[in-house]
């Protein structure tokens, strides 16, 4: 037999919107249930930029000095490399932000803080390996989800549902949300080299004859993305494995000794790249929050940024109403008009950067592209390079905790057997 759980807010998915949403309204005094649908969080070529907004939401909440005792590099000053011309395009120092810098932190290491966190509280529940199916209505309301652990179905009852389940929601689709798609004309081989000791600089972009490799510092190795045009992984496999290497080693130079760590095609993961967003967020007593309800470019790293941003929006926003037992779908509506506004400006600036930057130098392969005229001024002006450092690193209208902090609300979870 299954269990029926009661709760105030169910989240679905254990990325990091869904983890900072759970933490937050657990923090805030709700019973609170996280579903997982993975047994741990290892798993690799996610996304792993931090940037300082989210480091300002941890200090928000005291947490900023123990997330730094976390394994993680530090990304001061952006540089871009176009064939022999190198370029410091952003600097973080002097921006006055919290934290002048992006860490560069394994996903799971991030997540596996917040669950932390998250735990420490008496009224947070955290089901891994457990997958939601399907949302329970009641009355013209979702009422909960449905889902299914590795023994048996189970039911979370909850006022309020949140969908963090990816951009590939199944919840989404259950809610019968349409999806906005734009054309993207990229895609991403993932793949990592050894990082030689002796190498102190970071250069981040790598364009050359070829096309595009973005090195990211991952302490003891290289986490490599290899910009390649969109469907296009198909026929680089065709071309085999020593073409690919060759292909790296003339992009990056410096990574030519070591090319020969790339052994097989099973090192070299593929990322569809999809930019999509929802319009519309909400059903009564559900919402869409991270990649559920906007997939982003890979381009700067902002995707885990913008999601975190989310969910501290939809903590400020929901936590007391649902506390007081007012949620309505009004309240609901409230989130997708705050939050809208930065994802379009940030998919916008994703999108021109596609198709301005990054598909003149794929489409043509033989020619080592010359540094565009806005990264030069970037180059020549301290000043630029702190103030694109202070919009990358805080993104557009930043979200700042303002939940309250263990309100006296209810008892904890209640499990019932069916």
């Amino acid at each position: 037999m299954g269990q029926i759980i009661e709760a105030d807010c169910c989240v679905v998915g254990g990325g990091p919107a869904g983890m900072m949403a759970g933490f937050l309204m657990a923090r805030a005094g709700l019973r609170t249930v996280v579903l997982e649908k993975h047994r741990d969080f290892l798993r690799d070529f996610r996304g792993d930029t931090v940037h300082p907004s989210t480091m300002q939401v941890m200090k928000e909440l005291g947490l900023l000095d123990a997330f730094l005792q976390l394994p993680h590099q530090r990304l001061e000053r952006l540089f871009g490399q176009f064939g022999g011309e190198r370029l410091e395009i952003v600097s973080f120092g002097g921006t006055g932000l919290s934290a002048p810098f992006i860490a560069l932190m394994p996903q799971w290491d991030f997540l596996d803080f917040l669950a932390d966190q998250a735990r420490a509280l008496p009224n947070f529940t955290l089901l891994m390996s457990t997958t939601g199916l399907d949302l329970i209505r009641e009355g013209g309301r979702v009422a909960g989800v449905l889902a299914r652990d590795v023994e048996d179905e189970i039911e979370i009852r909850a006022t309020l549902t949140l969908a963090a389940d990816g951009r590939d929601s199944r919840l989404r689709k259950k809610a019968a949300l349409a999806v906005q798609e734009f054309g993207v004309p990229i895609d991403i081989l993932w793949f990592r080299i050894t990082k030689d000791p002796a190498q102190t600089e970071t250069t981040l972009f790598n364009a050359g004859a070829g096309g595009i490799v973005v090195t990211i510092d991952r302490g003891d190795y290289w986490q490599c993305a290899c910009v390649i045009p969109k469907g296009g992984a198909e026929q680089i496999r065709a071309e085999g494995l020593e073409s690919f290497r060759a292909r790296i080693a003339r992009i990056v130079p410096g990574l030519s000794a070591r090319v020969g760590e790339i052994e097989s095609w099973d090192g070299v993961k593929l990322l569809t790249v999809a930019v999509n967003r929802l319009e519309t967020w909400h059903r009564p007593g559900f919402v869409c929050i991270g990649d559920a309800a906007h997939a982003m470019s890979p381009i700067g790293g902002v995707g885990i940024n913008l999601a975190i941003q989310d969910a501290v929006a939809a903590a400020n926003l929901f936590a007391a109403p649902l506390a007081a037992g007012r949620l309505s779908d009004a309240e609901l509506a409230k989130l997708a008009r705050r939050r809208l506004f930065p994802v379009r400006a940030t998919q916008f600036v994703q999108r021109t950067m596609q198709e301005r930057l990054l598909s003149p130098i794929l489409g043509d392969p033989d020619s080592v592209p010359a540094p565009p005229a806005l990264l030069r001024l970037l180059s020549r002006f301290a000043f630029a390079r702190r103030l694109l450092a202070r919009v990358l690193g805080m993104g557009v209208r930043p979200e700042h905790v303002r939940s309250p902090q263990l309100a006296t609300h209810g008892p904890c979870l209640r499990q019932a057997e069916r």
